[in-house]
């Protein structure tokens, strides 16, 4: 992935690093963020930097990145890694910046993740989150059940095998 930015409509991506702290909590914070979040309420600060020390510190089992949009942060995404005996399935999130909503940056941003990982994929959203859902389904992850008024959408991309 690029860190570095090209003119126009694109998206990349870069790392987050903890410089990114207070931007990340802002948007986690946005009331429409916490409503859409399986845990909506509201972060404190010294909660969240220890979240995002430890996430940064785990790069094999968890990767953050932001987006940038002509060198302005517009959003950030995560993968998560879930493994069992079977697969390697890594859990994606994403949030929007409150002031790039309504101009597809999800999905430019996942486009651009996607590309990084031969993997499964999976994307919990709550059914109501009418946007993420279709974030998911344009991107063609597959809805495979509803738990609890959460839907669990799924992706293959490759065949990527735990080795014993």
């Amino acid at each position: 992935m690029s860190s570095n930015l090209s003119s126009g409509n694109s998206v990349c991506l870069r790392v987050a690093s903890l410089s990114d702290a207070t931007r990340l909590l802002a948007w986690r914070n946005d009331p429409a963020t916490r409503a859409a979040s399986h845990h909506s309420g509201e972060i404190a600060f010294l909660d969240h930097l220890d979240w995002l020390q430890s996430s940064l510190a785990q790069p094999g089992r968890r990767r953050i990145w932001i987006a940038e949009k002509a060198g302005v942060p517009v959003g950030t995404c995560r993968a998560d890694l879930r493994m069992d005996a079977q697969e390697t399935t890594w859990e994606l999130s994403w949030t929007v910046a409150p002031e790039a909503r309504g101009q597809g940056v999800a999905h430019k941003m996942l486009t651009e993740l996607l590309t990084t990982f031969d993997a499964h994929f999976i994307a919990q959203v709550k059914k109501d989150n009418l946007a993420s859902i279709k974030v998911a389904q344009g991107l063609g992850f597959v809805l495979e059940r509803e738990d609890n008024g959460v839907l669990l959408f799924a992706k293959n991309i490759g065949l990527f095998k735990v080795l014993d």
